[in-house]
């Protein structure tokens, strides 16, 4: 909050020195220790008074959500979890189940491995139809560099005409 440093605290402390004397000194700072702790205390009450009203709110379930959407992986698995064991036991219990491990093996024949296949499948074409393309661009500006090219031979084969002359 503020921002004071040894020498400033120095000089306010000599400055008080001056003003209040060394007799009342002691009193003085004991005085602003108090007052200091009491803004300490009253500011944590406050702090305890708002993240009460934010869990009454819901704020808390909002701000949850919304750090789960930032990690879509991780959500979307909790979610089926919750899902899957909500259908079996009837509750939800998160800490009932170890965490997805996306680098985790396959089990062959399972629906993992079918959707896993199809990825890479989906993965392959999109690469092989982003290659065609790169491919297709390339010939497209091959034909037209030779294009240019010709057209200049052809300029450079014509006859000139001297109109100044």
């Amino acid at each position: 909050m503020f921002d004071l440093g040894w020498s400033e605290m120095l000089l306010i402390g000599i400055v008080a020195l001056i003003v209040v004397g060394p007799k009342e000194l002691p009193g003085l700072f004991r005085s602003i220790g108090q007052a200091v702790g009491k803004a300490r205390g009253m500011a944590r009450e406050f702090t305890r008074a708002m993240e009460a009203a934010a869990d009454e709110s819901g704020i808390r379930e909002i701000d949850k959500t919304i750090r789960a959407a930032t990690r879509p992986a991780q959500f979307a698995g909790d979610k089926l979890r919750e899902t899957a064991l909500g259908a079996k036991t009837g509750a939800t219990t998160k800490s009932a189940l170890p965490p997805l491990n996306p680098g985790a093996p396959v089990k062959p024949g399972g629906a993992t491995e079918a959707l896993a296949a199809e990825r890479a499948q989906s993965r392959e074409d999109t690469l092989a139809a982003a290659a065609e393309r790169r491919i297709a661009d390339a010939e497209r500006r091959a034909a037209e560099a030779e294009r240019r090219a010709l057209e200049a031979e052809r300029r450079a084969a014509q006859p000139r005409t001297d109109e100044t002359a």
